[in-house]
Order: C-alpha cells, then structure tokens, then sequence
C-alpha cells in the first residue's frame, strides 16, 4: 500500500475565525469553500476546515473532542523564519504556546494553536530539506 495521506480535516467552530488565520497567518488560499467548510491545497494532500457540527453529522457521532493528542507541523527554511511565522499567527487569531527555541535534537520549533486549538508546531530543522514545491523530505 503507498505511503500518502489525500486529506486531513480539522474540525472547527467558526469559519470565518479559522479562515482569518489560515488565510492570514500562513498566507494560504483557500481552492474551495461554502457555508461549512474551506479546503486548501497543500503541497501533495488537502487541508480541510470544516464546522464541527456539520462533521459530527457526517460522521453520525457526536461529541468530537478537541484537541487532540496530535501536532501539525509546518517547517520553514531558516530560522528566523519561525518565530516570525509564529507572531504572524498569534495576530491573526492563534495563540503561542511555546516561543521559537532549540530541542534537544537540534533545530529551532515553536507552538501555536488555531482558534479552535488544533497545535501547530512551526520549526526550522537543518536535516528537512524542503524542495521548490514544498515538499520535505525526512533526513538527519
């Protein structure tokens, strides 16, 4: 079976509160929306907003629970680059739970959460290398 993941989706409360700080913490663009959910394309899988109701619907369970015992991450190419990225999130609704520095392994990390508390960790590691498209690839 191939390794991938196609799409994740987030479950959120407000859609316009999400939109506000992907759109204008990472910059990105939405490739589709209505009334209940957003989609981005990100470099090889979808993203997904959608409001939590309308997904418990779907799913026919209620009760979805967030967070949840899962980070998202999002490196950057250089170091500088993550607290700024963090900073720029916080302002557009997020709120930083750690600033930017060094783990043990090496690297510099941070973490944000969304507005419906999903934890994004922002790092720059030495070892990713990130292509021309995005694309990262894992190395030490």
């Amino acid at each position: 079976m191939q390794q991938q993941l196609s799409v994740i989706t987030l479950g959120i409360a407000d859609l316009g509160r999400s939109k506000t700080f992907y759109r204008d913490g990472f910059g990105w663009t939405p490739i589709f929306e209505n009334h209940e959910i957003v989609f981005y394309q990100m470099n090889g899988f979808v993203l997904g907003t959608w409001l939590q109701a309308a997904m418990e619907a779907d799913l026919q369970r209620d009760g979805l629970r967030r967070p949840g015992a899962f980070t998202l991450a999002h490196n950057v190419g250089s170091q500088e680059a993550v607290q700024l990225l963090i900073d720029r999130l916080a302002a557009a609704g997020g709120t930083m739970l750690r600033a930017a520095d060094a783990p043990p392994h090496g690297g510099l990390r941070g973490y944000v959460a969304d507005p419906d508390d999903h934890v994004w960790e922002i790092a720059w590691n030495p070892g990713f290398a990130i292509d021309a498209q995005g694309l990262v690839t894992f190395g030490l």
